[in-house]
């Protein structure tokens, strides 16, 4: 017999499954959910971005965040599934694991990932 694991993702839930042999069913360990990352733009942020006067002359420009507060949300809540998994695996409680998510936000779960996650 062994443990494998399935994570089906998003960027606001997470379902994690276990099977555990060649006839058994697949049942659902975890139901892990991120409601910030449903939220709207403008619901994230409580105001437009800063201003500020350049540095030489007298412009005047909005600041901008490198990321927006929806990818942020995305991010942070990739990086909660990541330790999650990393600490599952370090508790040897898995064998392997089958990860199942959106191209982007697979790539934030795996910048997250431990190397014996990986």
């Amino acid at each position: 017999m062994f443990n494998r694991w399935f994570v089906v993702a998003d960027s606001s839930r997470a379902r994690i499954f276990s099977y555990n042999g060649v006839k058994a069913e697949l049942s659902e360990l975890d139901d892990l959910s991120h409601p910030e990352s449903r939220l709207h733009e403008s619901e994230l942020t409580a105001d437009l971005p800063g201003r500020s006067f350049d540095s030489a002359g007298q412009g005047r420009h909005a600041m901008e965040q490198p990321v927006s507060a929806k990818e942020q949300e995305a991010r942070s809540f990739a990086t909660q599934i990541a330790a999650y998994l990393d600490k599952a695996c370090n508790e040897n409680r898995l064998e392997s694991l089958i990860v199942i998510a959106a191209p982007e936000f697979l790539g934030h779960l795996r910048a997250g990932f431990s190397a014996a996650t990986r």
